[in-house]
């Protein structure tokens, strides 16, 4: 006991005298002494965060009223402290909403819903609320204007901490001239250091919502940035909202399902209160549910007809009063339907007593009531389990080695039957009935085991254990009691332990992906192209996958060159459900994932083979989950978790692999530039060399460079009014091209090629496939002499020689 904790002892009412001190405290006055949890650690972060939460209330406004976001963000210097503005043309906030919605934590609509938001907990606006004022003194001030209304409403509040409750100072209607659509304006103490990151988070924003129109003003700047949405890109699709996934609960949340159900069955209630169950996943779970709750009944193996274990003859001893035929032919089909059945559990024999018992009825009118049937099962079951240790040698030498010698084994198995026939064991084999669960069938095995090694001087191991164990569950039969009813398992938290080791051990279909909304490779690469400047663009989406019963989908997107920073790590853009990750870089998983690929397999320089690679290029991640496992509330950084890493490397590996693709491709074409560059200063001097010795007529160089380059030629001959261009392929591949003449007089007789008429000049477009090795001649006609251009698709320049 601590010297603290005596004194407490010592005096008498120290206990109501501490009791009197206790209170409850709220969220807000918790969250108003740990503001670091949620991101506003420093003036700095603080900007950045309460930025970022404002923008995502706007999005997630805007694309719940179907209405493409047009946002304005605006930071003004304000003497010791900074405003910030923030405006949205959503579809504004009735006046009985708006306080709660700003001015109370943890009040949001989207906690209990499965499927993908941006935001959960209703804690990020109402946040930066509290930041505000707890570091201006000053109260937040929005205008909203709901759609459809003439006015809009005006309020100042703060949140009261004690109450967690909005305490208003003003509230007006006002004029506006947004139709509808939401404002905040906050003051706070904060500062810009962080305008990089202030100014990435907008940049990342647009990148990942195409969809948004996103204007920005700081100060410092001559002129708003602004960042247009896609052309053409469209509202995220909708989400659906899902039931919790059986892998996906935990016991106390089980346990309140449980609780809550109108379901009196399990399977009613699987079915009912689960996504992606019905009735054969049911039944699956409840056969798993009822091996842990039941057990299963070991089946033996009849025994050979003898004296001491004759089925039939037992079994008629044990009738009495029926008649001689027909307590025979009732001894009889029991007999036969055992030995029939090759193994047989205790509760498969009841069964075939009561099959045979029905029948005899029938044929001789006799009754067999409940007590002859229960004597019958009696003496057939020990007559089947009279003498087990020959069984279970079989099934311990199929389950273990063949250096294991016959002595051992038949130790290990009698001393098995041993335990199966001892009396002592009735209760934990459910009345000598034989039934077990898994682990003790494993109890039984080790037993058994042990004091083989004890006494016989030799070792069974735990994979030989296990196996022994296997052999054993395997043979054993399910058993046919029905499951407890749902109450019973509400009240019985072991019970209900058993059913969620049930559930999760079942083989179930991963939950529906209709509650994601993925941004789509197509859109995430037109965002890259949107805000960077770049030679290379990839990007893909992965199918959905699963994390703890909540789906996911992984999307990755490359961008690389152009203007990028040659110099330098390459850049690393985290994003969870649209929105960037801005801090704790370090400690998010999909940082991790980066710093393990090899990045030399796809031809990026990665010093030590490890760690982030150096390049002009962008790689950024995007996960989209009804559950992203953060780190912390501040929702920065994504949980290490295996199977979304696996998923992160995979989608960043298939867009790096056409980045490899484009880098070889790149590599390939400047060495073929080198060579040719080479090529065009010697052939030159040779050909000079060789029509003096010759005395010939002047080589043509480029044919001849195009030939021993393999490249495409494409030359004219124009002769009597007749324009014919000579594609020759001489590539080891086919040439898919679209070549355009453009020529200053009308052309004629075009021969099936696209003719277009463009301020006095005639566009002759074809569009041919030259197999390897061989010509094509596109033709057309001029009455008079022309000029003309010639210009080559399809095909890489580095490929392509032109001689027209």
């Amino acid at each position: 006991m601590t010297s603290f904790q005596s004194q407490l002892g010592d005096g008498e009412g120290i206990a109501e005298e501490l009791a009197q001190s206790q209170r409850a405290i709220s969220i807000a006055e918790f969250f108003e002494k740990n503001k670091h949890m949620l991101g506003f650690d420093s003036g700095a972060r603080a900007l950045v965060t309460a930025v970022k939460e404002a923008v995502d209330n706007a999005l997630d406004a805007c694309e719940e009223a179907g209405i493409l976001p047009d946002i304005y963000v605006e930071i003004q210097e304000a003497g010791d402290y900074y405003r910030l503005i923030v405006e949205d043309n959503g579809p504004g906030i009735t006046k009985e909403q708006l306080p709660k919605i700003f001015g109370k934590l943890l009040y949001g609509s989207r906690f209990h819903a499965r499927e993908q938001n941006r935001g959960q907990q209703g804690i990020g606006i109402s946040a930066a609320v509290l930041y505000s004022q707890l570091t201006s003194g000053k109260p937040a001030k929005i205008t909203s204007r709901p759609k459809g209304q003439a006015d809009a409403q005006y309020f100042e509040l703060i949140v009261d901490t004690d109450t967690n409750e909005p305490e208003i100072s003003v509230d007006e209607t006002t004029s506006w001239e947004r139709p509808h659509g939401t404002r905040i304006e906050l003051e706070m103490e904060a500062n810009m250091r962080a305008r990089s990151s202030l100014q990435d988070y907008i940049q990342d924003t647009a990148v990942v919502n195409p969809h948004a129109r996103i204007e920005f003003m700081e100060p410092g700047l001559d002129e708003s940035l602004k960042f247009e949405r896609v052309e053409g890109a469209s509202l995220p699709a909708e989400t659906e909202e899902i039931r919790p996934h059986p892998h996906g609960v935990e016991l106390g949340t089980l346990l309140k399902m449980l609780e809550a159900t109108d379901s009196y069955s399990i399977s009613g209630f699987m079915q009912g209160e689960f996504t992606r169950v019905g009735q054969k996943t049911a039944d699956s779970v409840i056969a798993n549910f009822n091996d842990r709750h039941f057990g299963r009944g070991m089946a033996w193996s009849p025994p050979a007809s003898h004296e001491d274990a004759d089925i039939a003859a037992a079994v008629e001893d044990a009738v009495a009063n029926k008649g001689a035929t027909a307590t025979a032919a009732f001894a009889d089909a029991v007999t036969d339907a055992i030995e029939d059945r090759g193994r047989v559990a205790h509760h498969d024999i009841v069964a075939i007593v009561d099959e045979a018992a029905d029948e005899a009825e029938a044929d001789h009118d006799k009754t067999f009531g409940s007590a002859v049937r229960a004597n019958a099962v009696e003496a057939a079951w020990t007559a089947v389990t009279a003498e087990q240790s020959s069984d279970l040698y079989e099934l311990v030498d199929a389950a273990t080695t063949v250096r294991k010698d016959d002595a051992a084994v038949e130790g290990l198995a009698s001393r098995l039957a041993e335990k199966f026939a001892d009396p002592s064991t009735a209760e934990d084999n459910d009345e000598g009935r034989h039934r077990l669960t898994r682990d003790e069938f494993r109890e039984y095995v080790d037993r058994a085991a042990d004091m083989t090694e004890e006494h016989d001087d030799v070792t069974f191991g735990e994979t030989a254990r296990e196996n022994i164990t296997d052999e054993l569950w395997d043979v054993a039969g399910r058993v046919p009691d029905d499951p407890p009813k749902v109450t019973d398992v509400a009240g019985d938290r072991d019970t209900a332990s058993q059913l969620l080791t049930a559930m999760r051990e079942t083989d179930i279909i991963a939950p529906p992906t209709d509650c994601l909304a993925p941004i789509t490779d197509e859109l995430v690469e037109s965002g890259l192209r949107k805000e960077y400047d770049a030679d290379f663009y990839a990007a893909s989406t992965r199918d959905a996958a699963v994390h703890g019963g909540d789906p996911f989908i992984v999307e990755a997107g490359i961008a690389y060159g152009g203007d990028l920073p040659a110099e330098g790590s390459v850049e690393v853009r985290r994003f969870a459900n649209r929105v960037p990750l801005v801090y704790q870089r370090g400690a998010c998983a999909t940082t991790d994932v980066v710093k393990n690929i090899n990045w030399r397999n796809y031809n990026l320089d990665q010093p030590g083979g490890s760690g982030i690679p150096n390049g002009p290029a962008v790689i950024m991640v995007h996960v989209a989950s009804t559950n992203v496992p953060f780190t912390s509330e501040s929702k920065d950084a994504i949980a290490n978790v295996p199977e979304m890493e696996d998923e992160i490397e995979l989608a960043i590996r298939e867009a790096a692999r056409e980045l490899k693709s484009y880098l070889n491709k790149r590599q390939s074409m400047q060495q073929r530039r080198e060579k040719q560059d080479k090529l065009a200063t010697i052939l030159p001097e040779m050909a000079e060399k060789l029509t003096e010795v010759t005395e010939s007529e002047e080589l043509n160089i480029d044919d001849s460079l195009a030939r021993i380059m393999n490249n495409v030629l494409v030359e004219r001959v124009v002769e009597d009014g007749t324009v014919r261009l000579v594609v020759e392929n001489n590539d080891d591949t086919n040439a898919e091209l679209d070549v355009t003449d453009i020529v200053t007089v009308e052309p004629e007789d075009t021969n099936g090629a696209q003719v277009v008429e463009m301020d006095g000049e005639w566009f002759v477009k074809w569009s041919p496939t030259v197999a390897a090795g061989e010509k094509a001649v596109l033709e057309y006609s001029v009455d008079e002499s022309a000029d003309f251009t010639v210009s080559v698709d399809g095909i890489e320049d580095e490929k392509l020689t032109v001689d027209a």
